[in-house]
C-alpha cells in the first residue's frame, strides 16, 4: 500500500492557522490541525482558557472586578508567605544539618585518636611477644625437682 500526502495551509481570522492533509489511504479519514500563528511568525500556543477571551474593556469600578482584584490579593499574600516560610523551614534544617555535621566530625576525630592509641598498643603488645618468644629448637629443658624422685 503506497501512502502519498498533501498539505495545504490557511490563516483563519483569529490567527490560526489550519493545515488539510489529504492522504490516499484505504478509507482513512484525516483531521486536519490546528497551529496558531503570531505575527511575529513564531511563538507560543495560545492556552484554552484564553482562547475565547476578548480583550474587552474592563470596569475598574465593578463590584465583580474589586472581588477578583481582592481574591487575588489574599492569594498572592498567601502565596508569600508560603513562600517565607518554606524559605525560613529550608534554613532551619540547613543549621541543624551543620551542626550535625561538626558533631559527627568531632566524633571522627575521637575516635581516630583512639583507633590510633589503640594499633599502637598492640603493636607494642605483639612486638614485645615476638622478642620474648625463642626459636624452637634452642629451648632448654629444666628438670622439676618434684619430678626427680618419682
Amino acid at each position: 500500500m503506497s501512502k502519498t500526502s498533501q498539505q495545504n495551509s490557511a490563516t483563519d481570522a483569529n490567527g490560526v492557522s489550519v493545515i488539510h492533509s489529504q492522504a490516499h489511504t484505504s478509507g482513512l479519514q484525516q483531521v486536519p490541525q490546528l497551529v496558531p500563528v503570531s505575527p511575529g511568525g513564531g511563538g507560543k500556543a495560545v492556552p484554552p482558557s484564553k482562547q475565547g477571551k476578548k480583550n474587552s474593556f474592563v470596569d475598574r469600578n465593578s463590584d465583580e472586578y474589586r472581588q477578583r482584584r481582592e481574591r487575588n490579593n489574599m492569594a498572592v499574600k498567601k502565596s508569600r508567605l508560603k513562600s517565607k516560610q518554606k524559605a525560613q523551614d529550608t534554613l532551619q534544617r540547613v543549621n541543624q544539618l551543620k551542626e550535625e555535621n561538626e558533631r559527627l566530625e568531632a566524633k571522627i576525630k575521637l575516635l581516630t585518636k583512639e583507633l590510633s592509641v589503640l594499633k599502637d598498643l598492640f603493636l607494642e603488645h605483639a612486638h614485645n611477644l615476638a622478642d620474648n618468644v625463642q626459636p624452637v629448637g634452642t629451648e632448654t629443658t629444666t628438670a622439676n625437682p618434684e619430678n626427680n624422685g618419682q
